[in-house]
């Protein structure tokens, strides 16, 4: 009892540095049961995808393909890392041979999109950036109709991953994030997504999953980087100085579009049956003596001058189980007035264009043409600004989703 009182009465005289000691024993013991946990969860991926690499396979078949496009400079030079402990291991249990296909700097998964071989399955680990690059890189080849047929994992290494919200459950634990979309790359599901064709006089065709976005909050989006001193007001002063700036906020531009048409039926699950021979032979002749004429009918633009705080043309992927019967949504986020001026002003916070467009004023088109002043356009990158042509291309492009993240956009609906 007397060391039980002395050991008591040292920590009262001393309590700055019991304190401080208590501190660091929390804090390292939070950070060992995080290690732990990550672990266990490293651990179960790794039995789950076992399962996999033990399935037989017969004489005729080969062992699946994957070619990796990993960024090693996502999420702050960690994705190399990230993929090595988490990503990899996973995929090697599940007997896939893989390729891992690393870029050395911005702009080079175009190129080596080019120079991708056949394979059965193209995995991207990276962030939203990379993502927009190898989509990009992809659909400009010669032969895209062969390679766009290729199913697409991906694999949330960077600091925005906009598109596994739309594909895997979303979770605060890095590693799970990690791992359950390794896991549904090998369960083999995909959904189909659009793609959007943004297209220029000078340029070659850019595709981006999400959406184009342009006007007040792109600005600021672009600028919060250059008040990194402020800490967690940079967002906020953002806002500040883009208004000293311009005040209203006003944004002009000429905005032509194709009212919307119905979108193409799915394609079906099962090849329907070939027809007999005489009524392949009688086809070819009809179609030879009496060949089918289809005059395209002609386009029939609308235009108007709009002046809005923010414009975004987004697709619907970003709930890709929900049946839709339109193309692209152009929305126009509040009309240039003093009130949404004081709005944008007191919101202190980067408006995300897909969760905040049922709130805009919404056009609903199957093509849009935009006239810009020389400002610079974001989807999912940023790039200079021009007129450019907008057009989305139905179901291009098919990714691996888990099943429980489709059983819940299903119910969403």
């Amino acid at each position: 009892m007397a060391r039980v009182v002395k050991v008591f009465r040292t920590l009262r005289n001393h309590w700055k540095k019991s304190t401080f000691a208590v501190c660091v024993l929390s804090y390292g013991g939070h950070w060992l049961y995080g290690k732990h946990c990550d672990n266990v969860l490293r651990r179960e991926a790794c039995i789950e995808a076992r399962a996999f690499g033990h399935q037989l396979i017969g004489p005729q078949e080969h062992l699946k393909k994957a070619i990796v496009i990993l960024n090693p400079a996502a999420c702050n030079r960690k994705a190399n890392s990230l993929f090595e402990k988490n990503a990899a291991p996973i995929l090697h249990l599940a007997g896939v041979e893989v390729k891992i296909v690393k870029t050395d700097y911005e702009g080079q998964a175009k190129k080596l999109m080019e120079l991708m071989d056949q394979t059965d399955m193209l995995i991207i680990a990276g962030g939203d950036g990379t993502l927009q690059e190898v989509i990009t890189g992809l659909l400009r080849r010669v032969d895209e109709e062969t390679f766009s047929k290729i199913p697409i994992g991906f694999i949330p290494l960077g600091s925005s991953n906009s598109l596994s919200q739309s594909l895997h459950l979303v979770s605060d634990n890095k590693v799970q994030h990690i791992t359950s979309a390794t896991l549904s790359i090998l369960k083999g599901e995909t959904v189909p997504l659009d793609v959007l064709q943004i297209k220029s006089e000078k340029e070659q065709p850019v595709f981006a999953l999400f959406g184009l976005r342009w006007g007040a909050f792109r600005d600021v989006t672009a600028s919060i980087s250059k008040y990194w001193y402020l800490g967690p007001l940079k967002t906020r002063a953002a806002h500040w100085f883009s208004s000293l700036k311009q005040w209203p906020q006003s944004h002009q531009a000429s905005l032509s579009y194709l009212a919307p048409v119905p979108r193409p039926p799915d394609l079906p699950t099962e090849i329907p049956p070939r027809p007999n021979l005489l009524y392949r032979i009688y086809r070819r002749l009809k179609n030879y003596w009496n060949p089918p004429i289809e005059e395209p009918e002609p386009e029939r633009w609308e235009s108007k001058d709009i002046s809005t705080l923010e414009l975004t043309v987004s697709t619907h992927n970003k709930n890709p189980v929900k049946r839709v019967s339109t193309d692209i949504i152009v929305a126009l986020h509040g009309n240039v007035c003093i009130i949404n001026s004081i709005e944008f002003l007191l919101i202190g916070k980067v408006l995300n264009p897909m969760e905040s467009i049922e709130d805009a004023s919404q056009i609903e088109a199957s093509a849009a043409s935009l006239n810009l002043p020389e400002v610079s356009i974001l989807f999912e990158k940023e790039y200079e600004a021009m007129s450019v042509e907008v057009r989305l291309l139905p179901r291009k492009l098919r990714f691996f989703c888990s099943a429980e993240r489709r059983e819940q956009l299903a119910q969403a609906q």
